[in-house]
């Protein structure tokens, strides 16, 4: 699965909270400086592209909604971490986490369980 660039992520961030949108509705909710329309409607179409956003006429115009969902993306992303910067070990990586986040006994104890409960 082809990365999102920080930009495109931030389109698909919404796509994926909307479920569908036009160019407009995105524009709608970009922080200022908004970026021109035209900008946009081109970062979309790479999206269409790339494989992430199905278009759908309406009117004369195009609606976008998501062909990828972010928990298919996130899954891949995380895959791609895990081999990039933790030789593909998940323990590795969690205690990665663990560590950064300093994790309360009560947060590793609840890690603890979803980990057991997988394992049932």
């Amino acid at each position: 699965m082809k990365k999102l660039t920080e930009r495109e992520d931030q389109i698909m961030q919404i796509i994926w909270q909307r479920k569908q949108v036009f160019i407009r509705d995105i524009l709608e909710v970009l922080p200022d400086p908004k970026p021109h329309y035209n900008t946009i409607a081109t970062i979309v179409k790479i999206l269409v592209k790339k494989g992430f956003l199905k278009s759908e006429k309406v009117g004369n115009t195009d609606r976008y909604s998501a062909k990828i969902s972010i928990e298919e993306y996130r899954k891949e992303d995380i895959k791609d971490i895990k081999r990039k910067y933790f030789d593909n070990s998940l323990p590795r990586m969690m205690a990665h986490f663990a560590k950064q986040e300093k994790l309360s006994d009560e947060e590793i104890n609840e890690l603890i369980d979803i980990i057991k409960s997988k394992k049932e």
